[in-house]
């Protein structure tokens, strides 16, 4: 499933449209004119994107309206929360290793 999400957002557009419906449920129509691309290239990638299972689409009279689905976002996230981890730690030495050099410095100029 993981692979399926991160291919189907490794596609600027498709990333593009998915900020858009972070701000709540849009219709193809809306997506086309927030993004200035063509309605058939909007529907192609929301169908990527629904095949994924990243949006899923409520038919409300003749419009398609397309939200985003929690549970992949969730399962990246859970998935990052390592790599989070590990770049913390990295960070959290370089501050202390720069702030051991900076009192190297100050503390060879003052005399």
């Amino acid at each position: 499933m993981m692979q399926a999400t991160l291919k189907a957002l490794s596609e600027p557009n498709r990333l593009r449209i998915v900020d858009v419906l972070i701000d709540g449920p849009h219709s193809v129509g809306e997506i086309v004119i927030e993004l200035e691309i063509s309605q058939p290239l909007v529907s192609k990638h929301l169908s990527i994107l629904s095949e994924a299972g990243l949006v899923e689409v409520h038919q409300v009279a003749q419009k398609r309206i397309y939200t985003l689905r929690a549970k992949p976002f969730k399962e990246m996230d859970s998935w990052l929360v390592s790599y989070r981890r590990l770049w913390g730690e990295k960070f959290n030495r370089l501050d202390k290793l720069l702030e051991e050099e900076k009192n190297k410095l100050e503390g060879g100029t003052k005399k």
